[in-house]
């Protein structure tokens, strides 16, 4: 069930364009998006042949550096970051390209700076004054920095100047008000065709086959309903902890986090209805009224339907690892969830009655972000008059991260001359099949942003009814009294309260299963035995 399959040669491969001329502008380009994620990215695309010689990169932080200093410091980084060896040829075409401007965000004089800096590279480059701003700082200068780039008249659109868009990373607000505020702000400046709202986790190739793989084979959109499947379990789980980033996680929280921008969109792919078109807002036209469709429960219903919970020191590959709370820049008596566990149910004709179970959390048994679709048993088991007391339960699972591919479950009879069944899983990775291509999940995103396309980035509508969804639950959790924390060891699932979420429902979290574990491949995990 591994083997590659042939590739029909009559299908058509769709050969991409490079991107028009551009500067990409990086607010927060000190950082550590900018050195592990932003200029790999850019490395990518141009050894892919997706950027054009007419670009530049301009990095905008406080820290004094001149243009040969930022060069340097990125040249070494890259060579750290890097998953492949570094090509020179490449990367010496884009250091060449690479800018630095010293200045505080909040300066209204750095952005008259940037202005002249801007008009030079124009200039020298030939880049048609198209303007990729990219918002890589903490959440608090997003609304002032845009503010100040139209002040200095660097967001207007004429059709002699060129585009200019503005990419803002998340989290986008820390709650509904928030959320509405921060819109209202940088619209004020901004037309919404001009926002891109970022989340790197639809730059993964599972996430964006997720289209493709239910609206382009006709023998899964026919089952994906409630007369089908038992329920949708998404998981995000991570081995590591805060880390270095205490001080951030102790204003955030895993809800906030994770759950209204990467678990929501997974839950929006996985549920919407087939668009009209795969144009950007007919797209996010369908996962907005999923959002809006998923039920708002009440106090009582939502404290049964969330569950949060805090590391313990533990194990992690054999190795001890500390509490949250002895985590550099948390509190001692922190009170701040790492793991959240959620029931939601939709309200529409497709998945009526069909609970979606999401879990995320720090410091978990594995590293596996997954959506595992659990279908409903066979309606009239032909088996009863034999030993064999239970069937296997079909599933089919997106794996996202580490390891990108699909598996499928299915039941099959174990050969012998007694009647027994046994589980099979047919894996397909998509290293196997379309071999490594060095990416950081930002490939695919940045080029949207520099041909225009907003598909795989949130609207504000979409932020705002995210944000509406987790809000009973911050409610909730706001009123009542602080857990006992912690309340699960390091290197477990999470606290027990998360398993009798589902077994409430006479459910159970799926087993996560790596697709690049070979050993497991077409494992027969034996069911029953007559």
């Amino acid at each position: 069930v591994n083997q590659p399959m042939a590739i029909d040669e009559t299908e058509q491969s769709i050969t991409p364009h490079a991107a028009p001329p551009s500067v990409m502008v990086i607010f927060g380009a000190a950082g550590d998006l900018t050195k592990r994620k932003l200029i790999p990215a850019l490395y990518n695309l141009r050894q892919s042949q997706l950027l054009p010689d007419n670009f530049a990169v301009i990095g905008v932080a406080r820290a004094e550096m001149n243009d040969q200093e930022f060069r340097r410091r990125l040249s070494d980084e890259m060579r750290e970051f890097a998953t492949d060896d570094v090509d020179p040829q490449i990367w010496n075409w884009l250091e060449e390209r690479l800018f630095y401007l010293s200045g505080d965000f909040n300066d209204e004089q750095t952005y008259p700076r940037l202005q002249e800096l801007l008009t030079r590279i124009d200039k020298e480059r030939d880049t048609q004054g198209n303007y990729l701003f990219y918002l890589a700082t903490a959440p608090d200068y997003f609304a002032s920095i845009v503010r100040r780039l139209g002040a200095a008249g660097l967001t207007r659109e004429e059709e002699d100047k060129g585009w200019r868009h503005v990419v803002i990373e998340k989290p986008f607000g820390s709650d509904l008000e928030s959320a509405k505020k921060l819109n209202a702000d940088i619209k004020e400046v901004l037309d919404e065709r001009q926002i891109y709202r970022i989340d790197h986790y639809l730059g993964k190739e599972t996430v964006q086959n997720i289209m493709v793989f239910r609206f382009g084979n006709g023998i899964f959109e026919p089952i994906w309903n409630r007369r089908y499947i038992d329920c949708v379990q998404i998981t995000a789980a991570e081995k590591v902890g805060v880390e270095q980033r205490g001080g951030y996680y102790e204003k955030a929280g895993a809800l906030r986090d994770m759950v209204p921008n990467h678990l929501l969109q997974l839950v929006t792919l996985t549920a919407m209805e087939p668009p009209i078109s795969f144009d950007a807002d007919a797209v996010r036209d369908e996962q907005t009224k999923i959002l809006h469709a998923i039920q708002h429960p009440s106090p009582e219903e939502a404290a049964k339907r969330a569950v949060r919970g805090q590391y313990d020191a533990g194990e992690i590959d054999g190795q001890p690892v500390p509490a949250y709370r002895s985590e550099p820049n948390v509190a001692p008596d922190s009170k701040v969830e790492t793991f959240v566990a959620i029931k939601l149910l939709i309200d529409n004709w497709r998945w009526a009655d069909v609970p979606f179970y999401l879990r995320t959390g720090k410091r978990l048994a594995d590293r596996d972000t997954e959506i595992a679709i659990r279908f409903k048993h066979a309606p009239f088991s032909l088996f009863r008059k034999t030993p064999i007391d239970r069937l296997t339960t079909n599933r089919l699972v997106l794996h996202i991260q580490p390891d990108e591919g699909v598996s499928l479950r299915f039941g099959a009879k174990i050969p012998g001359p007694v009647l027994s069944i046994g589980a099979v899983d047919m894996d397909f990775d998509y290293e196997d099949y379309f071999g490594d291509t060095p990416s950081t999940g930002y490939e695919r995103l940045l080029y949207d942003c520099m041909m225009g396309d907003a598909t795989l980035f949130q609207r504000a509508d979409q932020v705002e009814a995210a944000w509406a969804v987790v809000a009973p639950i911050q409610k909730i959790w706001s009123e009542l009294p602080p857990s006992s924390f912690p309340n699960y060891k390091a290197g477990s699932w999470g606290p027990p309260e998360a398993d009798e979420l589902l077994k409430c429902d006479e459910r159970e979290w799926e087993k996560t299963h790596n697709v690049a574990d070979k050993t497991k491949t077409s494992k027969r995990d034996q069911d029953g035995s007559g």
